[in-house]
């Protein structure tokens, strides 16, 4: 069976689509099969298979052009695939997608020596339950995120953790992140830099109304449950901050570890406190 690479690339950008264009070639020389997101198909020629038209399995590895956003995008289309993703970073600041363009090729040398390693990343399930039905389920890499409209008072966030009863935050909103997610939103909320690999679920509020109101972590076994109190109309629930899903009092969202986690593969050329360093400046005056 002809081997399958996987390529997405960030939308609308220049830069994303000559670089895939170069890695096309570079596949098909080496008499692989590509297969492309649909919107990098369609700015090609559209005459090779799409992502949707594949059982995504079988890929030997999916390659991701562009920033972090690109690469959350290909971790829940990816879900419970077991293939490694490798990201290269075409952005500004990205702890996911940590290799440059110029590292891509070497890494795709080593991994089809077989002398490449990968880092699982848990990922968590996020189901909302209305009227005692599930009315959606979301895989996220990242974080699950519930905050108030523009214009809403502060909100009640009644929260369990495996049904023992937490604190009903009042804040601006709530943050459950995986390690992963640890270093986006979670951080900018004052919550913990968590290293990937630790089993644990963050817990950070927004803004709280509590001073004494701290981030938390917990067990990655953890189910977590968050229930919007009566008179929050206005609370809106996203994943990975690329999809949205409004709340009304009453809903309640369930949090837990995916059955599977996603393969990152690790950078040969720097480690995860390297990244750290450069992408948050520490040393610098």
């Amino acid at each position: 069976m002809t081997k399958k690479i996987g390529i997405v690339a960030k939308k609308n950008k220049k830069e994303a689509f000559e670089a895939s264009r170069s890695l096309i070639k570079w596949v098909e020389a080496r008499e692989m099969e590509v297969v492309l997101d649909e919107a990098l198909n369609k700015s090609v020629d559209g005459s090779y298979k799409s992502l949707s038209e594949v059982d995504i399995s079988q890929l030997e590895l999916l390659v991701v052009l562009g920033g972090d956003g690109t690469l959350l995008s290909a971790a829940r289309l990816i879900g419970n695939g077991n293939v490694p993703i490798l990201g290269v970073n075409l952005g500004g600041l990205g702890f996911l997608t940590a290799l440059s363009l110029d590292e891509l090729y070497p890494v795709m040398e080593r991994f089809f020596s077989g002398s490449y390693e990968t880092e699982k990343r848990m990922m968590l399930i996020s189901t909302i339950v209305r009227n005692n039905s599930v009315l959606a389920e979301y895989l996220v890499l990242n974080d699950v995120v519930l905050t108030k409209a523009a214009i809403a008072r502060v909100i009640d966030l009644e929260t369990n953790i495996d049904d023992y009863y937490l604190t009903s935050f009042k804040a601006d909103g709530l943050i459950i992140s995986t390690p992963t997610g640890s270093t986006a939103y979670s951080m900018s909320a004052g919550g913990p830099i968590v290293f990937p690999s630790l089993h644990a679920i963050i817990v950070t509020p927004i803004c709280s109304h509590t001073l004494t109101n701290r981030p938390i972590l917990v067990p990655d076994s953890a189910e977590i449950e968050v229930k919007i109190s009566a008179g929050n109309e206005d609370v809106f629930l996203t994943f990975d901050g690329q999809v949205g899903q409004n709340l009304v009092a009453g809903d309640l969202v369930k949090i837990q570890k995916a059955d599977h986690p996603i393969q990152l593969m690790k950078s040969p050329f720097k480690d995860y406190y390297e990244v750290l360093r450069t992408k948050l400046r520490w040393g610098e005056r």
